[in-house]
């Protein structure tokens, strides 16, 4: 099984001004991007820790993405709004529906 996942780990109390800088981002790298998926993550315990959750085909595909000036762009934009963020990449080795 191929594939390859990033998940950032960060703290905001903007949440909803960092997911406006997301749908912007969305609309344009329309047919740019290689993510195929992402899920956002809210710490039940601390409403202000959040887990984004990224898939994308391969790492190389990821490493695409990551050059476009507009995912540049958004991650500097959401690094401001972020009280500390980190990075973690996985390479996706199973799947199961249940």
């Amino acid at each position: 099984m191929a594939g390859f996942i990033q998940i950032v780990d960060f703290h905001t109390s903007k949440f909803d001004e960092g997911q406006k800088i997301v749908d912007e981002w969305r609309e344009r790298t329309q047919g740019k991007r290689t993510a195929v998926r992402a899920m956002t993550l809210q710490d039940r315990d601390d409403p202000t820790h959040y887990l984004q959750v990224v898939e994308f085909p391969s790492f190389e595909a990821a490493m695409k993405n990551s050059e476009l000036p507009e995912t540049q762009e958004l991650s500097q934009k959401l690094a401001a709004l972020s009280e500390g963020q980190s990075f973690g990449n996985f390479d996706l080795v199973r799947v199961e529906e249940l």
